[in-house]
């Protein structure tokens, strides 16, 4: 119960009050059903006093503001998602342009190494067809 009383304005007002005698009629905060379940508990719509239009205008607004937020949440969890996707779709291209380029860097160096080769085997061909030339010329003159 609630008491009331006239205090003269130049006096300080000291106010108390108790939730013990308070009435079964007015259901506790946590019974109030919640509008968005989603959305957290500060966040949720009031429930309006249904005798006041404007309590309802301002329920009703404050319903489509929830909506709206709940609609902007989860476009955020979907571009975040996508965000990622596209993170991974970088990275994997950017291993294969680095791998492209090893690739290319040992096909350069393997290019090099085989030319090298084949001039070493030609060296080695002629080395050898004058080897057998000189050897030939020893069988003939002895």
């Amino acid at each position: 119960m609630i008491s009331t009383a006239r205090v003269p304005a130049d006096k300080p007002v000291r106010i108390a009050f108790s939730l013990d005698n308070a009435s079964d009629d007015t259901p506790p905060e946590d019974s109030i059903p919640l509008v968005f379940p989603e959305l957290d508990q500060q966040l949720q719509p009031l429930p309006p006093c249904h005798d006041s239009v404007e309590s309802m205008q301002v329920f009703k607004q404050h319903c489509q503001i929830a909506e709206e937020y709940n609609e902007v949440k989860k476009e955020i969890a979907l571009l975040e998602e996508r965000k990622k996707e596209l993170i991974a779709k970088l990275d994997q291209a950017e291993k294969e342009k680095v791998d492209a380029a090893q690739l290319a860097r040992e096909f350069e160096e393997l290019m090099e190494e085989n030319r090298t080769l084949k001039l070493a085997q030609s060296q080695c061909v002629e080395q050898l067809e004058k080897l057998r030339i000189q050897y030939q010329k020893r069988q003939g003159s002895s």
